[in-house]
């Protein structure tokens, strides 16, 4: 079954919300994204590369979506991905090795969601990995 997400979009009119549709496929991961009348769609082989595609085509629009998944501080592990089908995150903290307490659902919000273009969130994780960790 298709599970269906509804987040704010930032950078677009007051209160104004996106549905995203995830489709589980044999060998890869889509996404639907629907708003202001329209529908873009990506795949991927999880679903945090498939948001990030959909993010890529919201871009030239001003418009990022406020989740865990388009935060600044937020990046799947590879076990995340390959197990998880990349539907969970962490949050990190540069120096820090995260914990399971720092896990998110990419599609969720909090108010430590800091909206990122994908290529600042993809800058920050490359810190992140460069960063000794205590």
């Amino acid at each position: 079954m298709d599970e269906q997400h509804e987040i704010l979009l930032i950078g677009a009119g007051d209160d104004e919300r996106a549905v995203v549709t995830e489709h589980e496929l044999d060998d890869a991961c889509k996404l639907t994204c629907t708003y202001r009348g329209k529908t873009i769609e990506a795949e991927a082989t999880d679903f945090f590369e498939a948001l990030c595609r959909i993010r890529r085509q919201l871009e030239p629009e001003g418009i990022i979506p406020f989740c865990y998944g388009a935060s600044l501080n937020v990046y799947p592990s590879g076990m995340a991905r390959d197990m998880g089908r990349g539907l969970k995150a962490y949050r990190l903290t540069r120096g820090v090795n995260p914990r399971m307490t720092d896990l998110v659902e990419i599609f969720e919000a909090g108010p430590d969601v800091v909206p990122a273009s994908v290529d600042a969130q993809e800058a920050f994780w490359r810190e992140w990995l460069a960063a000794p960790r205590r």
